[in-house]
């Protein structure tokens, strides 16, 4: 999506951001003071939002508060889920701790350890900044623990049981900000399984541009939930990074649109940033009529020995282009039959 098409959309506040401001609330308030009606943070890159509190409790020796997250126009399943921080004091330093809702590491790989909340690198940094910013002079012993009521169903939505987070959703961020549609949360995505496979020694992987072809590529080849890399549209950003972070073996998967934009040169496989050429199609398959046909679907009903030929010619593309593991490609059409195989 472009500039143009974005600038018009609200931006959002990740987790991180939002697990900051609620644990900048339950401190004020432990440290002796009055919850606040908002809260102000900075973020990584120097912008200063506003949160409402949304809830607050205290007890002794405890207090938390909440807000809720508001993705702006990204379609995010995390989008109005309450973000609980409650604050208490530790044994020595800053401890987090997953609370209701938010997963536990449980694979190598991650930016986190095993056995870890999954509260990425940099919201655990702005929370520890925020304990520095309201503690003083006080000591800084302090458990955070990080709560999503009703994460373990959100977290179902998304990628973290293929990554090993269990029992909840990850507490996100590295700017603050949720930017709408954002390809470079998707393609993050992509590049942690990637790391989680490889931690786990997996020999092979998956990379599939939708639920179908996923389901057939997982089938064929026996594959684990974890070797299958929802790749999406995004097959330069899958490629791209395992040309330093290498699996032994990588199978594409995906319908013959998408597969035939692979096979003549395209990485980002969107219909709006990408289309099939027909009448290179026509010329492959030395059959004119192609050049009139409206799919690629199409062009393969009129001549069947072109799926094998994209086949061939999308596995050339990516071996000579980056090189790495051992490739191959399976084609399918849109109910799920395999129309053809190349590689491996």
């Amino acid at each position: 999506m472009t500039d143009v098409e974005t600038s018009s959309l609200r931006r959002g506040w990740t987790t991180g951001a939002c697990a900051t401001a609620a644990t900048k609330a339950a401190l004020m308030r432990f440290w002796g003071g009055a919850f606040p009606d908002t809260v102000q943070i900075t973020l990584p890159k120097g912008e200063t939002p506003t949160f409402a509190v949304a809830h607050t409790d205290c007890g002794d020796g405890w207090a938390e508060a909440g807000i809720t997250k508001d993705a702006g126009d990204d379609p995010d399943v995390t989008h109005g889920a309450l973000i609980i921080v409650r604050v208490q004091a530790s044994a020595g330093g800053i401890v987090f701790v997953a609370g209701d809702g938010v997963g536990t590491v449980t694979k190598a790989g991650l930016p986190i350890g095993v056995g870890e909340p999954a509260i990425n690198p940099v919201p655990r940094s702005m929370m520890t900044e925020i304990v520095s910013e309201v503690a003083g002079d006080r000591p800084h012993d302090i458990q955070i623990k990080v709560s999503i009521p009703g994460g373990d169903k959100l977290a179902a939505k998304t990628w973290n049981p293929r990554l090993g987070i269990v029992g909840g959703l990850s507490v996100l961020g590295t700017t603050g900000i949720v930017r709408p549609f954002s390809c470079a949360a998707w393609i993050a995505s992509i590049h942690r399984g990637i790391d989680v496979a490889r931690a786990e020694g997996l020999p092979h992987v998956a990379g599939c541009t939708g639920a179908t072809s996923e389901r057939v590529v997982q089938d064929l080849h026996v594959l684990p939930d974890h070797a299958m890399l929802d790749m999406g549209d995004f097959a330069g950003g899958l490629l791209k990074y395992l040309v330093k972070h290498p699996v032994g073996r990588m199978t594409i998967g995906g319908g013959i649109g998408k597969i035939t934009k692979l096979a003549q040169g395209a990485i980002d496989l969107h219909s709006g940033r990408s289309q099939v050429d027909f009448d290179v199609l026509a010329d492959w398959a030395g059959d004119p009529a192609i050049g009139s046909a409206n799919t690629a679907l199409e062009a393969v009903t009129i001549a069947p020995q072109l799926a094998q030929i994209v086949a061939d010619r999308a596995l050339a593309q990516v071996q000579d282009r980056f090189g790495g593991p051992t490739y191959d490609i399976v084609v399918i059409d849109r109910a799920g039959a395999i129309l053809a195989k190349a590689g491996a």
